[in-house]
């Protein structure tokens, strides 16, 4: 019968904290600035998606706020296919609408409705504080599909201009060491030649 012998777990060192005769102080400064480009790089990140989540979520909410849904009703008749198949197409037409408002006052304007609507149907516009004819707000599970895709998309841009960041500041640390190694050489390479015959 075999036995399987014992397993033995490493410990994890970090080297460039523990004590290590080669260990320089540029080493301990660049182990801090990786450590602290990571951690600034994840909570920066997150607090910038939550930041962009609540922003897009205010401007949804403006937005609900500014227009309001009104009836309206088609002074001629739409259309039967759309004048166009290129760019956004949501197979609507463009008429011409008339509705008035709370105050008595008549407005026409441009709306999108369904094609081959005949004149004198009520259809549903959105209009703004003005007046005008405007887009319907997202709400619902749209405005929630898209305030979460904003989040998703700023968290790891914001993680990642951090990250860059922290990069260069390591970039030039390392440049700034080779720099004095390159001086200590200058100083011991001769030296060094003499003390090993020349072969060295």
């Amino acid at each position: 019968m075999n036995r399987t012998p014992p397993t033995t777990v490493a410990r994890v060192r970090l080297w460039r904290w523990r004590r290590n005769p080669l260990r320089r102080h540029s080493d301990v400064v660049e182990a801090w600035i990786v450590l602290v480009t990571w951690v600034l790089a994840v909570l920066g990140g997150a607090v910038a998606g939550l930041a962009a989540v609540q922003t897009a979520d205010s401007v949804f909410s403006a937005r609900q706020a500014q227009v309001h849904a009104v009836s309206a009703v088609l002074i001629d008749g739409a259309a039967r296919t759309p004048t166009s198949a290129s760019g956004y197409d949501d197979g609507r037409v463009w008429a011409a609408v008339r509705w008035t408002d709370d105050h008595g006052r008549v407005h026409t304007d441009q709306a999108k409705v369904r094609p081959g609507a005949p004149a004198g149907s009520q259809v549903t516009v959105w209009t703004n504080r003005a007046g005008h004819v405007v887009s319907a707000p997202v709400t619902g599970a749209a405005a929630d599909l898209q305030t979460a895709l904003t989040g998703a998309l700023v968290a790891p841009s914001a993680g990642a201009a951090v990250w860059a960041a922290g990069w260069l500041v390591r970039s030039r640390l390392i440049r700034r060491r080779m720099a004095e190694w390159d001086e200590e050489w200058k100083q011991i390479g001769p030296r060094w030649g003499n003390l090993s015959g020349g072969r060295g």
